[in-house]
């Protein structure tokens, strides 16, 4: 099993990194360390050469960046996944020679992060949360509380949570990852969430809707999300992602997060007229038209590492 996941990696290494001395760009992108990005809940790294972080690798790697995609159970908690991440991470480090990585996780990728972040800070120079599940989410909850322990109700939705996981496990290239799809349903609820962070506290604010340390153990916290559901009529998934965000009411969301939710750290913007797929360029760049593009966000946080030196 390590050693397939010593060849995933550097097969990976070899598709996605882009020494920097070695770049045609302007630089605007080229961190001291790589830049590793972290896929939320069923999430992939590359689907049919499909990126989950949609164009964001190429258009990091233009200018610099050497950038890898992290590959993680689809389901499962942040700390299964966390430890997924670490190998992954090790692994990194001795392809490039690297000394540390910049984290960027997206949803529960952010959680995700912070583990690694909590476990191994001497491997980690910085964690980037997009969107993060860092206090919870209104979703999880109602989730939970409509499929309780024991009901049938429950049993069909994780069992159904865990199919699609193994199936994009299996596209992705991925298919032996185990899916745990109670983990990653419990992680993700407030009562959970608060929990891990109570062991991992790096970064996460101490007021409801605040910004936490810009930088503990070493490491720097930076966050950004968007505020809005639905965002562009020709996404199909606009409409349901609009849906899921009626259950936070008045409270700002990009529909799977709320925003103060996704605080941590040095808080970039929380407003941006984006939703939790858009955070990723996803549905395939069909975001609003008027917004500032996700693509340049992540070109914009490269550069922001950059000049703080990692």
């Amino acid at each position: 099993m390590k050693r397939k996941w010593q060849r995933f990696l550097l097969m990976l290494a070899l598709a996605l990194s882009v020494p920097a001395m070695a770049s045609t760009g302007s630089g605007y992108t080229q961190t001291r360390y790589p830049i590793v990005l972290v896929h939320g809940l069923f999430g992939f790294g590359q689907i049919l050469g499909v990126d989950y972080f949609y164009q964001v690798p190429a258009a990091l790697k233009t200018d610099g960046a050497q950038v890898f995609v992290a590959q993680v159970s689809a389901t499962g908690s942040n700390e299964q996944r966390g430890e997924q991440l670490l190998q992954q991470v090790q692994q990194i480090l001795a392809i490039t020679g690297a000394t540390k990585v910049n984290l960027i996780g997206h949803s529960q990728g952010a959680p995700t992060a912070r583990y690694v972040a909590g476990v191994r800070p001497d491997l980690v120079a910085s964690v980037t949360s997009v969107g993060g599940v860092n206090r919870g989410s209104t979703v999880a909850d109602v989730v939970s509380g409509l499929a309780p322990d024991g009901s049938v109700s429950r049993v069909v939705a994780l069992a159904a949570a865990k199919a699609l996981g193994t199936l994009l496990a299996f596209f992705s290239g991925s298919g032996d990852q185990p899916q745990q799809p109670l983990g990653a349903l419990n992680s993700l609820t407030t009562s959970g969430s608060l929990a891990f962070s109570a062991k991992f506290p790096g970064g996460v604010p101490n007021t409801a809707c605040g910004e936490g340390d810009y930088q503990a153990n070493g490491i720097n916290y930076y966050s950004w999300t968007g505020s809005a559901t639905a965002t562009n009529v020709l996404d199909p998934l606009s409409g349901p992602v609009g849906a899921l965000g009626l259950v936070f009411g008045s409270t700002p969301s990009d529909g799977l997060v709320a925003t103060c939710s996704a605080h941590l750290g040095q808080v970039i913007r929380d407003n941006y007229h984006m939703n939790h797929v858009n955070e990723i360029n996803q549905s395939f760049g069909l975001v609003d038209p008027f917004e500032v593009s996700p693509v340049t966000l992540y070109r914009q946080q490269a550069n922001r590492l950059k000049n703080a030196g990692l």
